[in-house]
């Protein structure tokens, strides 16, 4: 039986200006999460702060968030929110800021949680909203945490990602603006790009997979083959930067709700043991896990008819056209120069990907081998 459907919170803004829907919000206090620097310079989140300011929303920025966020960061931040108060939670940035913005936002709403672990099965998420409002605002088109259920945190002594998925968590509020995303540079835009061409396609082969997000994911992969590389290349025009960010949305929203695959079951564990760049590891991955998936008729025959909304007769051949276009390394051993310590980590990596909670809604279910065999033909590559 087909799962109930939520296409979004209350909200979803898109648009050449929409960032200016900010100064609507209505609110006390708001506390904007973001990552590193790149907001400041660019004059974003100065931006969010006078519209707040405008809407008289007092503010305060809760800077700092690292790629793949620590639990500890997410502790800072919720105890920072604690002291303030705030009735708006505003993650603006990369799927970290937002991700990092999602899980402060659950443990300020409910202190007595004290680790990711009280939320996880058999544990239950308990009420949210109770304090705050959750507002995405994205500076990368790619993650579509904007419009997701989910977030993923390291955990600090493991340096596993822990990744957590419930409907009450997509954000209220979306506001994908793409003035936002135009400091990109290009490997980011790269990396990001193909994280959405990603979810696109496990989507489109999802078991979870129906109609509406049939739609969805083809129009994404159809503005993904032709504008991902022209916003690599100039990543100025706003025009193509729009096309990307309102792609990766949609193919948000379908993803969110019929899952993803085991490409981005071996992208999260490379992540964990070698700390590779989510975007980057899907990538490199797509291509494989599509030759392994092609081997379900019902997978391959989707691929195949996918690969007609972009004028081809091959799905992987355009994702690996895509790649080349855009930089993306075709092997990891050009990743991850020591082979000797990839291949010691094979039957780890192989268990922790086979656990990910993606891998259930693959076309096919791996077994341990596969998975194994995976892993070291994407390392070594085809040529």
């Amino acid at each position: 039986m087909m799962r109930p459907m939520k296409l979004g919170g209350e909200q979803i803004m898109f648009g050449q200006g929409c960032l200016e829907h900010i100064k609507t919000l209505k609110g006390k206090r708001a506390v904007v999460v973001t990552g590193g620097s790149s907001m400041k310079k660019s004059g974003i989140l100065q931006k969010v702060v006078d519209y707040l300011a405008e809407a008289g929303i007092e503010s305060r920025i809760f800077s700092g968030v690292e790629p793949d966020p620590s639990f500890s960061t997410v502790k800072k931040g919720a105890e920072a929110m604690l002291e303030f108060n705030p009735d708006i939670i505003i993650g603006l940035g990369g799927g970290s800021a937002m991700d990092a913005a999602k899980a402060m936002w659950v443990f300020y709403e409910h202190p007595e949680l004290k680790s990711i672990q009280d939320i996880l099965p058999p544990n239950t998420l308990p009420k949210m909203r109770q304090k705050a409002i959750l507002v995405c605002i994205p500076s990368t088109s790619g993650t579509a945490s904007e419009v997701s259920r989910s977030f993923v945190i390291t955990d600090d002594e493991t340096h596993t990602k822990i990744g957590y998925g419930n409907m009450e968590l997509v954000p209220d509020i979306a506001i994908s603006d793409p003035e936002v995303t135009l400091t990109m540079p290009p490997g980011i835009t790269a990396e990001t790009g193909m994280d959405a061409m990603t979810h696109a396609v496990e989507a489109l082969v999802s078991r979870r997979a129906n109609y509406v997000s049939d739609i969805l994911v083809r129009a994404a992969i159809k503005d993904i083959v032709e504008y991902l590389p022209k916003a690599y290349r100039e990543g100025s025009n706003i025009e193509y930067r729009e096309k990307m960010i309102n792609a990766s949305m949609i193919a948000g929203l379908a993803f969110t709700n019929v899952s993803l695959g085991i490409v981005h079951s071996m992208a999260h564990t490379l992540g964990s043991v070698f700390g590779i760049s989510h975007g980057l590891a899907d990538a490199v991955l797509l291509p494989y896990v599509m030759k392994f998936n092609s081997q379900d008729e019902k997978a391959k025959n989707t691929y195949d008819d996918a690969a007609k909304v972009v004028g081809a007769d091959n799905l992987i051949d355009v994702v690996e056209k895509l790649n080349s276009s855009v930089g993306i390394p075709e092997a990891l051993k050009e990743l991850i120069p020591d082979r000797d310590a990839y291949y010691a980590k094979l039957d780890v990596m192989a268990d922790m990907a086979l656990r990910d909670g993606c891998t259930k809604t693959n076309p096919i279910i791996p077994t341990t081998e596969q998975l194994k065999e995976l892993f070291i033909k994407a390392y070594n590559g085809t040529k």
